[in-house]
């Protein structure tokens, strides 16, 4: 006969057995028990939940960056003949009048100042080297002001006997709190007068014929353009210092940079802008190259 197997653990196995569940769950209670104990699992817990409640947004991570980086249309309108250029700008924007016709109106004659053309790096050496090397027959300034740097290349295009057109892109509000100790216009029901001084130092500069502009904010400017097929042979950045500024107003101009064109800017010592600069070279595979306080890509 077979040997009769036993229905359950010998005495001292069941007693050795509920010793050592009684010490776990004596080592358990003591330790969770400890309110640093507690913080701790309660801080895995939160870390445990975040990432389980996070793992679909983590997942998109790559097309959400693609979608950040791509700036809207994918494709500009066919390009308009640099010729055609200041008559497209003139019926876009102003109805097919000039807008240096009849300037200035009496009305704001005595407001603005015969000449004023405060700027920052305007005459710097790099827009006579750039140029000299693009020989551009489209020159297109993104923030402008009063037009110091704008009058400027208009001479230097003058000197050289090129044929070109400034195309300059600002709203002429300045910034919130804007005041100038040395100078400053009267702003009159809230309009601080600054395109009619720009159009006052063209018109000073004897610069009416080559440059036209665009009083509209940088990103609807530069939409528009992209949508009429106006591109430029060098484009000019030196609007606002932020990097989420920068870095729109970039990628816009680029969209509407002539192959074989270039693009530079200003304001170099911001690091809004300096950062904004280098992430775009880096996505887009250029170098930076430093001239004073511009940047030029190449």
């Amino acid at each position: 006969m077979d040997e009769e197997q036993p229905s359950s653990p010998p005495h001292h196995l069941r007693h050795r057995h509920h010793h050592h569940h009684r010490r776990w769950a004596d080592l358990v209670n003591k330790t969770f028990n400890k309110p640093r104990a507690f913080i701790i699992l309660l801080l895995i817990s939160f870390v445990l939940g975040y990432l389980t409640h996070s793992q679909p947004v983590l997942s998109q991570s790559a097309q959400d960056l693609l979608d950040h980086h791509t700036f809207s249309p994918p494709r500009c309108g066919d390009p308009v003949p640099p010729a055609y250029v200041r008559r497209t700008v003139i019926d876009r924007v102003f109805n097919g009048t000039s807008p240096w016709e009849g300037f200035p109106p009496p009305h704001i004659n005595s407001l603005i100042m015969q000449e004023w053309t405060k700027g920052w790096g305007s005459q710097a050496p790099v827009f006579e080297h750039l140029i000299l090397q693009a020989q551009p027959k489209i020159i297109i300034e993104v923030g402008t002001f009063l037009g110091a740097s704008a009058t400027h290349m208009a001479g230097l295009i003058r000197k050289l006997g090129l044929d070109a057109q400034i195309l300059c892109i600002d709203d002429f509000r300045g910034w919130p709190g804007y005041y100038d100790e040395e100078k400053s216009l009267k702003m009159v029901n809230g309009d601080s007068l600054l395109l009619y001084q720009f159009m006052q130092n063209v018109v000073k500069a004897n610069a009416t014929d080559s440059i036209m502009f665009l009083p509209f904010s940088t990103s609807t400017a530069l939409g528009g353009l992209c949508e009429w097929g106006v591109y430029g042979d060098l484009v000019e950045i030196d609007a606002a210092h932020d990097f989420h500024s920068a870095w729109t107003d970039i990628n816009n101009a680029y969209k509407i940079l002539r192959p074989g064109g270039v693009l530079f800017g200003h304001d170099y010592v911001w690091v809004g802008v300096r950062d904004a600069v280098h992430l775009f070279a880096r996505l887009h595979g250029f170098r930076v190259r430093i001239d004073g306080e511009h940047w030029i890509l190449y």
